[in-house]
């Protein structure tokens, strides 16, 4: 697991995100939880350039949870991930709101079509869920399949955009 830099909680409706940033961009989305102590990494406090990017992180995650297109997302660190995992969180950042696709679909998208558990795999492994909309892939014949923040968030965000479970 690469080292984090820098905590910063971006506060939403939903409740209290936290981001974790490198110096090389945004690195970690965790979903609210009860009783969380708020902090600054011990290395430091955040860059102005840290600073700016969860600027950008909340704006985006408040558009997200709102149904709409983030007008822009910050740069995102996922130094120490597979260039597979990689491969299929780019493919999930060309879905928009509303659109769905399988796990199959997203591994010939990608060209391994028969990578359908591993495209699984990288899903639940995505470390910045909600951005990388990991959310709008799905089992086959259009069932939920898993979700990282749970699958009440997965239902969730998907009513926000229009689909119903």
């Amino acid at each position: 697991m690469k080292a984090c830099l820098i905590e910063l909680p971006a506060a939403t409706p939903e409740g209290v995100f936290l981001a974790r940033y490198t110096e090389n961009g945004l690195a970690k989305l965790d979903f609210p939880t009860a009783n969380r102590a708020w902090k600054i990494a011990a290395s430091g406090r955040p860059t102005p350039q840290i600073l700016r990017w969860h600027r950008v992180t909340t704006a985006a995650l408040l558009r997200v949870l709102t149904g709409r297109v983030p007008r822009n997302l910050p740069p995102m660190d996922w130094t120490g991930t597979t260039d597979f995992q990689q491969s299929v969180w780019r493919q999930m950042l060309k879905l928009g709101p509303g659109q769905t696709l399988s796990y199959g679909e997203i591994a010939a998208a990608i060209g391994k079509t028969r990578a359908v558990r591993a495209v699984g795999g990288a899903c639940g492994a995505n470390p910045i869920p909600v951005l990388v909309p990991c959310h709008r892939v799905l089992a086959a014949h259009g069932r939920l399949g898993g979700f990282s923040g749970g699958l009440d968030w997965k239902r969730r965000l998907l009513a926000r955009e229009g689909l119903e479970f």
